[in-house]
């Protein structure tokens, strides 16, 4: 499974740190910056791992600014792409459970590094369980759809 992620200037050394992470656990990592702690903007970069989901040059993402939110809201502006913010695990792996989201999002000013690595355990190891879930995505698909 390749996983992509994502950051602004801010989450740059816990970026380092979960990628380095996500490859011990045996996956392929695509880093799409950005590749310092040099002031940038994080829609740029939410954007672009939407993109690599959309596109599917990545399974699953990986996005990581100060609080999750700003690079989140840019990542769900892609169609079809749902990228949840969490900080914690059972958020994390609820909303692949139930959600189908392909991307994760949390703050590396909220978070510190043991719960990150928590959270992208329990999102890389759950899959979408389906059944009354599957309506409910489709649901919000569809709201995508007309709007």
């Amino acid at each position: 499974m390749k996983i992509a992620i994502g950051n602004d200037h801010t989450a740059y050394d816990l970026k380092l740190i979960i990628a380095e992470h996500i490859k011990k656990k045996g996956y392929e990592v695509l880093d799409l910056g950005t590749h310092s702690s040099e002031k940038c903007d994080y829609p740029v970069y939410g954007e672009k791992v939407a993109m690599a989901i959309k596109n599917k040059e990545a399974d699953r993402g990986i996005l990581i600014c100060g609080t999750g939110i700003g690079i989140s809201l840019a990542a769900n502006k892609v169609n079809g792409i749902r990228a949840a913010v969490c900080s914690d695990a059972y958020s994390a792996k609820m909303c692949r459970a139930h959600n189908n989201a392909q991307i994760l999002a949390f703050g590396a000013r909220v978070v510190g590094v043991d719960t990150a690595k928590m959270l992208v355990d329990e999102f890389l190891n759950t899959e979408f369980e389906g059944g009354r879930h599957e309506n409910r995505v489709k649901l919000i698909t569809e709201i995508e759809e007309r709007n």
